[in-house]
């Protein structure tokens, strides 16, 4: 499967600009059809506590509405970050799944909110995994401080998973961290990790970048740097069923 990350360059709450600025990005370059886009998360706003200003409903807004016309036009799933709220007006940082008839099949919120930043106080707590089969691969969308939890990723490989799309606004301050986590989940559990980050500054807080596709040995198959750019590889199922039969180390899970 065709992997394309966008490292996007966020402008702080102007969701049309940042629709626009991946609008041109993927039309500019050559993306397969039938792979899987993954943007950032909250890629239209930024990273913001102010959920009532940049929220959407679950079924439409300009934010979800764009990813439908993309996931149709290029024919691949998408995976992005959108925010809507909840009953009681807190937010879900949530990921969604986007197929190419343009129909959303897995929304994700976020388990672990960022509570030394804040991210508890405005956004509720997710409570449960999701997985969705995209042909031979069982996909787990997870969420930037999520990747500090690896009991979260250990749950999804016993449903099945084989891919992990990381979407973030990692901060710089940590990158190290980013790059050394990802690896990790990769190798603990033999699968596909797919980091996508954001770059730029936000009025704060300075983003790392340095989006990375690994292979599941914990090999780094493209790694992006620090700048706004496109990010490809293909993913071998073949390869990675091999890997874990050559290794078996799942099966010894206690």
């Amino acid at each position: 499967m065709d992997i394309t990350v966008v490292q996007l360059n966020i402008t702080w709450k102007n969701k049309a600009a940042n629709i626009q600025q991946v609008e041109h990005m993927l039309r500019d370059a050559t993306i397969p059809s039938s792979g899987l886009i993954v943007l950032p998360e909250m890629f239209s706003t930024g990273f913001t506590m102010d959920v009532a200003s940049v929220s959407e409903q679950n079924d439409s807004g300009e934010t979800l509405d764009f990813l439908k016309e993309q996931a149709k036009r290029y024919q691949s799933y998408i995976i992005a970050g959108v925010v809507t709220t909840d009953m009681n007006g807190l937010g879900n940082n949530e990921a969604i799944l986007v197929n190419p008839e343009g129909e959303v099949v897995t929304r994700y919120c976020k388990i672990h909110p960022f509570s030394y930043g804040g991210e508890d106080k405005h956004y509720r707590s997710g409570s449960t995994i999701e997985t969705y089969p995209i042909g031979e691969y069982v996909v787990a969308p997870l969420i930037c401080y999520d990747l500090r939890f690896p009991e979260t990723f250990r749950s999804a490989v016993h449903q099945g998973a084989t891919v992990f799309p990381i979407i973030a606004n990692w901060p710089a301050a940590r990158d190290e961290h980013w790059t050394t986590l990802l690896k990790a989940r990769a190798i603990e559990n033999q699968a596909y990790v797919i980091g996508a980050n954001r770059c730029g500054a936000d009025p704060t807080i300075q983003y790392a970048g340095h989006s990375m596709i690994i292979n599941p040995k914990g090999e780094v198959i493209a790694e992006a740097g620090y700048e706004e750019t496109l990010l490809q590889a293909t993913m071998d199922f073949e390869s990675l069923q091999s890997y874990r039969d050559l290794f078996p180390a799942l099966k010894d899970i206690k």
